[in-house]
């Protein structure tokens, strides 16, 4: 406590003062918007007609509710998702896995229990 100024001051424990040096986010999302920028691009690969008529094969082979996983071709870059399929549309060439939704155009590689690869 200070003497002599008339104001009283409780000394903070250590907890509350380390607190005071934490760094913190001056500019609210500049984090994330740095890792965008850090993403690498990668070229969308040219499927062989053989590749694509395998896939049509395994498009075909596939159900609502059967449990598959595909590797597809979103914003810049391969992911990879696994689950069940909520919908395929042969017409419209479109599959959804749970409220995922592809075009069958962005799919390179469609796997699962029952779907053949020949």
């Amino acid at each position: 406590m200070k003497k002599g100024s008339g104001i009283v001051r409780a000394k903070m424990d250590r907890v509350q003062r380390a607190k005071q040096f934490m760094p913190f986010a001056a500019l609210k999302g500049y984090e994330e918007e740095l890792q965008k920028q850090e993403k690498v691009v990668v070229p969308r690969a040219e499927l062989s007609e053989d590749m694509l008529d395998l896939l049509d094969r395994k498009f075909h082979q596939i159900q609502k509710r059967d449990v598959v996983t595909v590797t597809w071709y979103h914003g810049g870059e391969y992911l990879k998702v696994t689950g069940m399929v909520a919908k395929i549309d042969i017409d419209q060439r479109i599959l959804q896995i749970v409220h995922v939704q592809m075009k069958f155009s962005d799919i390179y590689d469609l796997e699962g229990p029952g779907i053949l690869e020949n």
